[in-house]
């Protein structure tokens, strides 16, 4: 137990992204996985809070709280896709974290480095159930952003990702990209297309990064034994959802439960269910991604299948990352301490 009066601990953000080099993200957010899977970690409802900038592009902010392990906390995450026109990034957030005894905060810290790390991490650990990392030679790009940018970096640390073929709205933003990409990591040959279809066929891998709340990537453009990572939620078209071979999502209840995304959505129609849920006329999702990260998933994936990974976004993720960046804080005797 903590002293309710002892200071609170703030970590920067340049602090966070010092630790989280010392942390394993994708042993960490398969931890939660597992762990929400035998009943020792989980998420609560979330809160979400919507309304249009006055430069009338959409904004939002997100409380996700969760617990993991005996660690307690929230995120909260805000965006507006108009500060990519003003120069600044579209998400900043906090998290916080609480004394498992008295409920106090302990722990604030940056969030959007947090944030982006673990749903990159969600994204590899499910494609690596799926195929060896090794094997990911080459990857589509949707959006040239942080997330995207994230994988990458991912994806390199695993010595995957030969070549990258980026596709954002804004050409310049993927020319930026690509000439960021050739300076910081030189190894992976880099291009960028005005055509998301010349993307998509043209690699074994997307990430789709982006802000669109419209969905534009058809079932017709994903390769043989393509996987498709579907971050953003609303890139895939619905015959992407609903053809695939095999459909992969974080959270049934999470997804199923928010109707501002496609495949929530089709659910509510009754046109998708749960994993292990048989309707007539509905898509079945496959497995959630603890099932297949624990190897439960029994199914195989043939060399010509085509899998969709559909990570919604879980709170227990951050909390989980948070809980080890805290950790490592403690031990250093790092951050400012803030009186009550």
């Amino acid at each position: 137990m903590q002293d309710p009066n002892t200071p609170l601990r703030y970590l920067d953000g340049a602090t966070v992204a010092e630790l989280c080099e010392r942390i394993d993200p994708l042993e960490v957010v398969t931890e939660a996985f597992l762990g929400v899977r035998a009943g020792r970690s989980g998420v609560a409802p979330e809160a979400a809070l919507r309304w249009t900038a006055p430069d009338g592009t959409a904004a939002r902010s997100l409380i996700l709280p969760a617990r993991h392990e005996g660690h307690y906390g929230s995120k909260i995450i805000n965006a507006c896709i108009g500060n990519l026109d003003r120069g600044l990034p579209r998400a900043a957030g906090l998290i916080v974290l609480y004394d498992p005894e008295t409920a106090a905060p302990v722990c604030l810290m940056e969030g959007a480095r947090i944030s982006a790390l673990r749903t990159a991490a969600v994204s590899l650990a499910a494609l690596r159930a799926v195929r060896p990392l090794s094997t990911v030679d080459r990857v589509a790009l949707l959006g040239c952003g942080r997330q995207g940018r994230t994988h990458l970096d991912l994806l390199a640390a695993r010595g995957a990702v030969k070549s990258v073929v980026a596709y954002d709205l804004a050409p310049g933003r993927a020319e930026a990209f690509a000439e960021e990409l050739r300076a910081e990591l030189p190894q992976i040959e880099v291009e960028t297309v005005t055509d998301p279809e010349a993307a998509v066929r043209s690699a074994p891998v997307t990430v789709a990064a982006t802000t669109t709340t419209t969905s534009y990537v058809p079932l017709a453009w994903l390769p043989e034994g393509s996987v498709f990572v579907n971050v953003s939620l609303d890139d895939a078209a619905e015959d992407v959802l609903l053809g695939a071979e095999h459909l992969f999502v974080d959270d049934w209840h999470l997804v199923s439960e928010d109707d501002t995304r496609l495949l929530g959505r089709l659910a509510q129609a009754g046109r998708v269910t749960a994993p292990g849920v048989t309707a007539p006329g509905a898509r079945r999702v496959d497995a959630d991604l603890a099932t297949l990260l624990s190897g439960g998933y029994s199914r195989p994936i043939g060399a010509a299948d085509r899998t969709v990974i559909n990570p919604f976004g879980m709170g227990v993720h951050d909390v989980a990352l948070a809980a080890r960046v805290h950790a490592a804080a403690r031990e250093a005797g790092t951050g400012v301490l803030l009186p009550r």
